[in-house]
Parts: structure tokens; sequence; C-alpha cells
């Protein structure tokens, strides 16, 4: 059973970590940006500053699925966390996350 489990799990892990988002490097989003495939990252916190007052703890950007991706957590005035997901190229925001802790 334990060499099937270890050949299992051989088998699966380059499948999951094809199925991870890519975190771009300096290089590959400067490009991006000036390729006009995403915004760039002072016109997002720009934006997200204006609607969500706050402190901006943490900024990801990441390529899922062949869509660039800016993950913001946000610190509101009353001590919640929440994360803000929003499409790179147009600055939408696709999602909230708040953090129940």
């Amino acid at each position: 059973m334990k060499r099937s489990l270890s050949s299992l799990m051989l088998i699966l892990l380059p499948l999951t970590l094809a199925a991870q988002p890519i975190a771009p490097d300096y290089e590959t989003a400067r490009q991006a940006v000036d390729r006009g495939d995403m915004l760039p990252l002072e016109q997002i916190l720009a934006r997200i500053e204006a609607r969500h007052p706050g402190r901006i703890v943490e900024v990801e950007l990441e390529e899922e699925d062949g869509l660039w991706l800016y993950e913001i957590e946000v610190l509101t005035p009353e001590g919640r966390l929440i994360e803000i997901e929003l499409d790179a190229r147009t600055g939408a925001i696709l999602g909230y996350e708040e953090d129940d802790d």
C-alpha cells in the first residue's frame, strides 16, 4: 500500500503544481504593463484606496487561466482584513474575501 500511495503522489504532483497560479517576475509584469495587458500597480492601488479606506498590507500579482489578477489585502479602520481580487487588465473587482479570525 505504501508503494502505491507513493506512486500515486508522484503522478498527482505535476498536476497539482500545474494548477497553481503563476506569480510573474518584475520584468514580465513590466512588459505586460508596457503592452497594455495590465494596469500599473499605482493605478490599482489608487482605485482600492478610493473605494476601501484602510491600510494596504499585501499585494500579489498572479496569472491564472490566462488572466492576470491583483490580490490586495486591506486592513479596514474597523480592524477587518479583506482580500480584494481584481482583473489586472481592467481594474474590475472580481471578488472579496473577508478574514473571519
